[in-house]
């Protein structure tokens, strides 16, 4: 128990000796007491000795320490010391010779100093506060020199609100101030003549600032293919586009904006400047006479706009309120109007397509520059719209010159292919295929003459070129479709049709010219699916969508092909009658020759060879031909026997014409075409063999006794007819016979056919009753 209080007590000294340690003299009163109240401070004093000695220890340790230091210090004490007393020598010496020299000084001399130093003094200060001024308004003078005209401005504020009231009592403040207004004008009119190059400036930069943003416009939509390059030609030659800043100088018509703002007088400024660019936009708006001629005229023209307006959306939005939206889109409203008369106008005048191509892409370009910067163009795209109609009609007439020169420098004969290479060359510029024909050794020839490929291919040509107006014209894939097969659809039925149909009625195309057309035509018409395919191909519209155009091809090539059937019938009737015109019958002759007449003959033979080159056509076409060949023929001899010059006709004669019958009536027994069933060719001459068989066999009994009934001999055998060729036969007999009536038989011959004629007027009469 003993221990433990021993303890706490030892652990209570200790901490009464931190706390005195610790504690601020004025405050250990307390503490003390604690001790003393205690019963232990014997024992505490102990302790207190033993901290003490502790303390000194430490501090001994301390001051052996820092012993040399404390030397240094004394010795730099002394020299201090000795200084010190140099110092007061010099002072009192300096004193003693100021004392001994002002004696010599007078009382006035000294307030004359004083007086002097009072009026420096005034001076100095007067003069800093004129300073200031002079200094600001040769500033002000200096900034007008280097024409720093709105810095100017805000000198001469400074210095009219700041500086000159401070010294508005001198007359030099008084002459600076009746100069402000002066100098402010000044100002004004300067920055004016600024604005005023500027707006010339830019007129004349114009053209080159829309190059430059249409060149940005065509990298930007990453338009770099040969059909923009070629509009900017200069391109690669100057390297990057510059910015517009580059190109222009903006600051006259800022700083002429802030002067006239600063000077209350923004609004003048503003119709000012609007003003002189309405001006301006007319003038660019015009375009030159001569714009439709080159494609540079019109890039000029499209530059000049472009240029306008980049500027005025600069301004647009580098001031505030110098130019605003409405302003410009009025301007806008303006320039598109007459812009889209002038490319309506000159445009008109554009024959060549490869212009046309250009101009479009031009205006594409143009349309994009200016879309860009926030303008509405959609009149733009629907007046390129009207260009491509226009397009399209220059495209007809190009194709129309490109196939009358195909039509005129063929041949017209099968295409012969020596070998394979040349086989697979035509077989790849044109859809066709023959099994019968591959396996056929060469040479060998196509039925189709030179005409067919190349045609097919420029038809190819044709819808190309329709595509590529159509690029970039925000229009959909029905929309250029449906544009295509329009525009091929006029290349067929309107130029290639009206080519081939000249073709066809030209004087000097002959039958086998003809025939070759129409072989060329069949195929033509066979390839138009081919044509459908290759429009749809690149169009990606399928022919069986809704409002889809069909191509009319099948329906041109059958015209033609039609017509040129026509005209084989035509031109083979031309040639009979040119042979028939060689006809010289005797029409007195008494007695037959014994062979065909040799114009016949060759007439026969003619009609062979033409025939024979009709193997190639379609059947039916062949035999229409031929059939109505025979029937001209037919027709034209049955003529030749009853025309009017012929006024008298004997029975030799009559029988020489049957045998050159019969020699017509051979050659459609020959089988000339294939395909007749029977005696179908030999009907076209029933008529004129019925009548010469009636005549030659004088069996008037029968024709008469069963005129009219479906089972007579002489159905075919006009009345009318008979008795035309019957006159002439009654006429001959009274002529060659003087003395006719002196011989029985004749006089009975001759009342038979008085007889004969009297009735067949009464079958003429009765009929037409």
């Amino acid at each position: 128990m003993a221990e433990l209080e021993s303890l706490e007590t030892a652990a209570e000294h200790e901490r009464i000796l931190r706390e005195i340690e610790s504690t601020d003299t004025a405050c250990i009163g307390p503490t003390l007491r604690s001790v003393y109240d205690g019963e232990e401070h014997g024992r505490f004093m102990e302790k207190l000795e033993a901290r003490i000695r502790n303390h000194d220890r430490e501090i001994e340790k301390m001051c052996n320490f820092h012993y040399q230091g404390f030397v240094d210090s004394i010795t730099e004490l002394l020299k201090v010391r000795g200084e010190a007393q140099k110092l007061k020598n010099q002072v009192t010496d300096t004193n003693r010779k100021l004392q001994s020299e002002g004696k010599e000084v007078t009382m006035e001399e000294l307030k004359q100093c004083r007086l002097q130093q009072r009026n420096i003094s005034a001076t100095v200060d007067n003069l800093t506060l004129c300073l200031p001024v002079l200094e600001m308004y040769s500033k002000l003078r200096e900034q007008m020199k280097s024409k720093r005209h709105y810095p100017a401005l805000k000198t001469l504020e400074h210095l009219e609100h700041v500086y000159l009231p401070r010294v508005s009592h001198y007359r030099f403040c008084k002459i600076m101030v009746d100069n402000i207004p002066k100098l402010r004008e000044e100002i004004k009119d300067v920055s004016m003549s600024d604005l005023k190059d500027f707006l010339e400036s830019i007129r004349k930069h114009s053209d080159k600032i829309g190059e430059t943003a249409m060149k940005q416009a065509c990298g930007l939509h990453c338009l770099k293919e040969r059909k923009f390059q070629i509009l900017f030609e200069s391109m690669e030659k100057d390297g990057e586009p510059e910015v517009l800043t580059d190109l222009v100088d903006f600051s006259p018509v800022y700083r002429c904006l802030h002067i006239y703002s600063v000077l209350g007088a923004r609004e003048t400024f503003e119709n000012y400047y609007r003003k002189q660019r309405r001006k301006q936009a007319r003038l660019v708006l015009q375009p030159p006479s001569n714009m439709h001629e080159t494609l540079d005229g019109y890039r000029k023209y499209f530059n000049q706009i472009v240029g306008f307006f980049v500027v005025e959306d600069h301004i647009l939005h580098t001031t505030q309120g110098l130019v605003n939206r409405a302003y410009i889109d009025e301007l806008w409203e303006m320039a598109l109007s007459k812009t889209i008369a002038a490319l309506r106008t000159h445009s008109s005048y554009c024959s060549d397509p490869n212009l046309a191509l250009d101009l479009k892409n031009l205006i594409v370009l143009f349309a994009d520059t200016l879309q860009g910067y926030g303008f509405p163009v959609n009149q733009l795209f629907d007046m390129l719209l009207e260009i491509r109609d226009q397009y399209s009609e220059i495209l007809l007439k190009k194709w129309s010159g490109v196939f009358r020169n195909i039509l005129d420098s063929d041949n017209y004969s099968p295409i012969p292919v020596a070998n394979e290479e040349l086989y697979m060359k035509i077989v790849g510029q044109f859809p066709f295929q023959d099994t019968e024909l591959e396996k056929q050794p060469f040479p060998k020839k196509f039925p189709f003459s030179e005409f067919v490929p190349k045609v097919y291919n420029q038809i190819k040509e044709f819808i190309y070129a329709c595509l590529k107006f159509s690029e970039d014209l925000h229009l959909s894939s029905t929309e250029i479709d449906d544009m295509i097969r329009k525009s091929t659809n006029l290349l067929l039925t309107r130029m290639l049709s009206n080519c081939l149909q000249n073709v066809i009625k030209r004087r000097n195309t002959g039958l086998t010219e003809l025939v070759q057309i129409i072989i060329n035509t069949t195929h033509l018409e066979k390839s138009c699916k081919f044509l459908e395919e290759f429009i749809t191909n690149i169009t990606n519209v399928h022919p069986d969508t809704v409002h889809t155009s069909k191509l009319y091809g099948t329906t041109t090539f059958k015209d033609a092909r039609h017509a040129a059937e026509e005209e084989i019938y035509t031109n083979l009737n031309q040639k009979i009658d040119q042979f028939l015109q060689l006809a010289d019958y005797d029409w007195m002759a008494v007695e037959p020759g014994s062979k065909a007449s040799d114009y016949l003959v060759d007439l026969i033979a003619f009609l062979r060879s033409t025939f024979a080159v009709f193997t190639h056509l379609p059947g039916k076409v062949a035999q229409t031909a031929c059939m109505s060949a025979c029937k001209h023929l037919s027709t034209s001899l049955t003529q030749l026997l009853l025309e009017a010059e012929v006024r008298q006709l004997t029975l030799g004669a009559l029988q020489q014409f049957n045998l050159d019958v019969e020699e017509c009536e051979q050659f459609a027994r020959s089988g000339p075409v294939p395909g007749f069933q029977g005696d179908t060719l030999q009907l076209a001459f029933i008529d004129l063999r019925q009548l010469l068989d009636l005549f030659i066999q004088w069996d008037w009994s029968t024709y008469l006794a069963d005129y009219g009934q479906p089972t007579c001999k002489y159905l075919r055998v006009n009345p009318t007819t008979a008795l035309t060729l019957l006159e002439k036969m009654k006429d001959t007999s009274r002529k060659n016979n003087v003395f006719a009536q002196f011989r029985k038989n004749e006089r009975d011959k001759q009342k038979l056919i008085d007889a004969v004629a009297k009735q067949l007027r009464s079958l003429i009469n009765s009929h037409h009753l």
